[in-house]
């Protein structure tokens, strides 16, 4: 009688381990060392798309490490060699992967010359000016134009090149004008062939492939999901991980959730609980009291903070949770939003971003270095927070937005000349005011036109200047780590890695160029040899062809004092971006010459004042610029300097948080800060 049910056991279990060794011999390995790869990616012949793995635990195609992988992208560090062979371009080329668009292959010794390439020939010589192994030779090739989006690799073969050299792949982004450079990365998209087997929770992104024109595609999960996407692979599921209470409730974090019972039981225990929780609070409530005097006294009495410190709470609260609508924008340091403190003051909160949590230390020197800064052109720190891991500084307001965006024409229709002037002067005082007037002296190492704000009368002040590294000369100082923007950043960064206070007067002279032009620093909607803002200028003011690129906003007012003054200004933006940094002026010296363009304009109305009133005639104002200065002017002149350098500015002192745009107040004294916690 048990022999059926023996039987049917056995054919079971046959059965089970013959569909078990069927999908064991299709299996995908998906780590190599200890890093994982989602499918279809692997290193086993099972899996959709092989990649290799080396014996030290390295991801590799062919010889070329892979960086990272994405959904939609592989990056490929391909380093700079001179006698690689140009048949290596081929390894990049697979049935399921190739290199995109958005690549500058660079060759040398080519017979086929490309009329365009997406990368500035002066960007390729500043990032491999190391390497010389003959540049004059090197071709840059690209596809920006492509149709499917790839490079196409018949075209590639067509140049006929000696060897391949390396490669940069770019990267815009669509919520402003900048660009981000992968120096020595290939960057190719990938896909698996076939038609689109993704899980009803992803989107199927259809390619055909450039190599053999088959139909692929690739799977992404919608947004809050994860997974691989594929069918076959591990699909898509919730992302548990940003479920909050209100969805927990409405069902929607998975499972069934009886709102009925959870409600019945908070109702039933909410006698007993209201009662405790109001004797618990009344205690911690003092007690906390007791806790933020004590340590408010101890944090002011061991670091020397002479500002405010705010809770973090107080912080959430001003911007609304540090909202999306509250956000100002993206700094190099961190994410700044607009804030309302509780005496409905306006001010600008700077959470800093990829910091370690136990660098507590190094942020506090930093507080007391940006509190310790005396100018009236440099952005003032009102107050800070420290608490939750986080670390805030709490700027004053600046509702104008930045140079940028009024030379843009993203706020307002331009500025007029003069007022260019003299934000152009009194930013050089700043950052002249960072590097003399300071010991150790400040390097910005950030000069931009979107690091210049602008207050409520447009007066020029500068942002980001103390998160910088203390500046310093020794060999010690120098750094490969990513420093500066590009289109602002020193050429001669990439020979010795150092920036210095040369390299601030170079991106100064690159915001001289905008502030004349009205141009971007960098701006890939130009033809190829005037995407980089400073070569063109350096070319144009060289030949005496300035006034091809004055910004014609400025056309329609241009009196002589002020064709004059544009020139002069170009004159100087021309020597502040020479390539050898012992030819460019200091930021003193810059300073001083801005400083004397404007006196001139006063000294220029105070003469055609005097000569109106004494019934004499006025003289044409053409040579404005080469008249001598009255003797009040030539000792401003020299008076100059010594303002710059003085920390003791007229009508100019640390301000309360209580009123940060009231100039009269002091800076309040640490034991007023006891109503803030620091947890």
């Amino acid at each position: 009688m048990n022999s059926p049910l023996h039987f049917r056991t056995i054919l079971y279990l046959s059965i089970f381990f013959l569909s078990s060794n069927i999908v064991l011999g299709s299996n995908c390995t998906h780590s190599c060392g200890n890093k994982l790869l989602p499918f279809p990616f692997g290193f086993s012949p099972g899996c959709p798309i092989q990649l290799n793995c080396t014996s030290n635990g390295q991801i590799v195609i062919n010889k070329f490490p892979v960086q990272s992988v994405t959904s939609d992208t592989i990056l490929i560090n391909l380093l700079a060699q001179c006698t690689r062979p140009f048949s290596a371009i081929h390894n990049l080329f697979s049935s399921n992967y190739a290199p995109t668009s958005r690549n500058g292959i660079l060759f040398q010794n080519c017979s086929y010359s490309q009329s365009s390439c997406l990368i500035p020939s002066t960007m390729i010589q500043t990032h491999f000016e190391l390497l010389d192994c003959g540049k004059e030779n090197m071709s840059c090739y690209s596809e920006p134009n492509s149709e499917n989006n790839f490079i196409d690799l018949k075209n590639l073969s067509r140049t006929r090149c000696g060897s391949l050299f390396s490669a940069i792949s770019v990267e815009s982004n669509l919520n402003s004008s900048a660009v981000s450079l992968d120096v020595q990365v290939v960057q190719l998209w990938w896909w698996v062939h076939g038609h689109c087997k993704c899980s009803s929770n992803a989107n199927c992104a259809k390619i055909v492939s450039p190599i053999d024109g088959k139909l692929g595609y690739r799977c992404q999960c919608f947004e809050g999901f994860i997974g691989d996407g594929f069918l076959a692979g591990s699909g898509c599921r919730k992302d548990y991980t940003t479920c909050n209470p209100s969805k927990y409730l409405s069902g929607k974090c998975g499972g069934t959730t009886r709102v009925g019972i959870l409600v019945g039981g908070i109702v039933a225990g909410a006698s007993l609980m209201v009662s405790v929780g109001l004797i618990c609070c009344f205690i911690r409530r003092r007690l906390s009291f007791q806790n933020r005097s004590r340590r408010n006294r101890e944090l002011c009495e061991t670091t020397g903070i002479t500002i405010p410190v705010y809770q973090y709470k107080e912080m959430e609260k001003a911007t609304d949770f540090f909202s999306e609508k509250r956000r100002l924008g993206n700094g190099a340091y961190g994410t700044v939003y607009s804030g309302k403190l509780q005496n409905d003051n306006w001010v600008a909160i700077k959470r800093i971003r990829n910091r370690d949590t136990d660098s507590i230390e190094q942020f506090i020197n930093e507080i007391n270095l940006l509190s310790s800064v005396n100018h009236p052109n440099l952005v003032r720190l009102l107050g800070c927070s420290i608490e939750n891991g986080e670390q805030i500084l709490v700027y004053e307001f600046m509702p104008n937005g930045t140079l940028s965006q009024h030379l843009q024409r993203e706020k307002g229709n331009g500025l007029p000349w003069p007022v260019r002037l003299t934000i152009a002067a009194e930013t050089a005082q700043a950052i002249a005011y960072l590097h003399n007037a300071l010991h150790p002296p400040i390097y910005h190492r950030d000069v931009k036109s979107s690091n210049i704000l602008l207050d409520y009368n447009y007066k020029s002040k500068v942002a980001d200047f103390g998160l910088s590294r203390l500046g310093m000369v020794e060999s010690s100082h120098i750094s490969t780590a990513p420093q500066g923007t590009p289109g602002y950043l020193d050429p001669q960064y990439h020979q010795n890695f150092q920036l210095s206070d040369k390299s601030d007067v170079y991106s100064f002279g690159v915001v001289l160029a905008e502030i004349i032009t009205g141009l971007k620093a960098v701006d890939f909607a130009r033809p190829q040899d005037e995407i980089n803002l400073a070569a063109l200028a350096i070319d144009r003011i060289g030949k005496g062809n300035l006034d091809k690129i004055i910004d014609p906003s400025i056309e329609p007012h241009m009196d002589a004092w002020t064709l004059s003054s544009v020139h002069k200004v170009a004159e100087l933006a021309f020597r502040c971006l020479a390539f050898h940094r012992d030819m460019r002026p200091s930021m003193m010296e810059v300073a001083i010459e801005l400083e004397q363009l404007r006196l001139r304009k006063w000294a220029n109305s105070e003469d055609n004042i005097t000569g109106s009133s004494e019934g004499s005639s006025i003289s044409s104002t053409s040579d404005v610029s080469e008249k001598p200065l009255n003797l009040s002017i030539k000792k401003q002149e020299m008076d100059i300097k010594s303002i710059f350098l003085t920390e003791k500015v007229k009508d100019y002192s640390p301000v309360s948080v209580q009123d940060p745009w009231n100039s009269e107040q002091s800076s309040p004294p640490c034991s007023s800060l006891l109503n803030h916690i620091v947890k």
